[in-house]
């Protein structure tokens, strides 16, 4: 199953599996820390899912777009937005895909969250994809990335996350994510969904989806190589040191250098 044909699937549920609330009130002081410190304006999310992120950042003055691959997530954020009252242009388009779709240049920060940049499929494309992204921000425009820790996740085989849950009314759900280690190198990206009313039978469908790991290192190289600077490594969005046997994700910023080599305030690699 294709992305773009798995996040169609999920795109029903998915405001079911994230629990966005609790997410957005971990992540938003974060991320407002990094956009007001190089006094952001324009925010693109990339990979934007259901568009919770856009729409929470547009609800704070921000003036923000989201694109996805999945159009029906890109029809469930357009719904999301109207419900919240909130103005975010929303496109269908995935990586690669975005400088062409909304003009190079136009954002003064990019971000791509949720684990969603491991979704490439080779380094050719993660470097297109890069590339796509600073080819989408100013000179001195910050990119924001979220990713698992690979590090961790291809050190100790881990295959298990922890389940998510949800209920509705007389409706439940159940979410089991799990990996399966590919001899290619890939790993297989499975979702498990529940559901059942008043306690009768489960209904279940699986969904998944190839990913790319992609440890510390190989990110950092990544993003020199394409010409981004000032490159800082999070273990978490509380801003955490990153460790890389240890940390539940890899958190990293990066400033797009400028046209007189000058990019910002941010620190270097730690």
């Amino acid at each position: 199953m294709n992305p773009n044909t798995m996040y169609d699937a999920f795109s029903t549920d998915y405001d079911r599996f994230v629990n966005w609330p609790a997410r957005l009130s971990a992540e938003l002081p974060f991320l407002g820390r990094q956009l007001k410190s190089l006094d952001t304006h324009r925010v693109l999310d990339t990979a934007c899912g259901t568009g919770m992120h856009a729409i929470a950042l547009a609800s704070q003055g921000y003036q923000v777009a989201g694109a996805d691959l999945s159009p029906r997530m890109v029809e469930r954020a357009r719904k999301n937005a109207v419900e919240a009252g909130a103005e975010v242009r929303f496109e269908v388009a995935g990586f690669g895909e975005l400088s062409k779709n909304f003009g190079e240049g136009s954002f003064d920060a990019l971000l791509c969250l949720g684990n969603s940049l491991p979704h490439v499929t080779s380094l050719e494309h993660l470097n297109m994809t890069l590339s796509d992204f600073a080819s989408c921000l100013r000179p001195g425009g910050i990119l924001i990335l979220q990713n698992r820790n690979f590090n961790a996740v291809l050190a100790k085989r881990e295959r298990w996350m922890e389940p998510q849950s949800h209920g509705e009314g007389d409706w439940e759900w159940l979410f089991i994510r799990f990996y399966d280690f590919e001899s290619s190198g890939l790993i297989t990206f499975n979702v498990l969904s529940l559901s059942r009313q008043e306690a009768g039978a489960w209904t279940q469908q699986i969904m998944s989806t190839s990913l790319l790991p992609l440890p510390q290192a190989l990110m950092v190289e990544a993003l020199l190589d394409i010409g981004f600077t000032d490159i800082v490594c999070y273990g978490s969005m509380a801003e955490a040191p990153f460790e890389p046997e240890t940390s539940g994700n890899l958190v990293i910023t990066a400033l797009k250098r400028n046209m007189k080599g000058i990019t910002g305030t941010h620190s270097l690699l730690k």
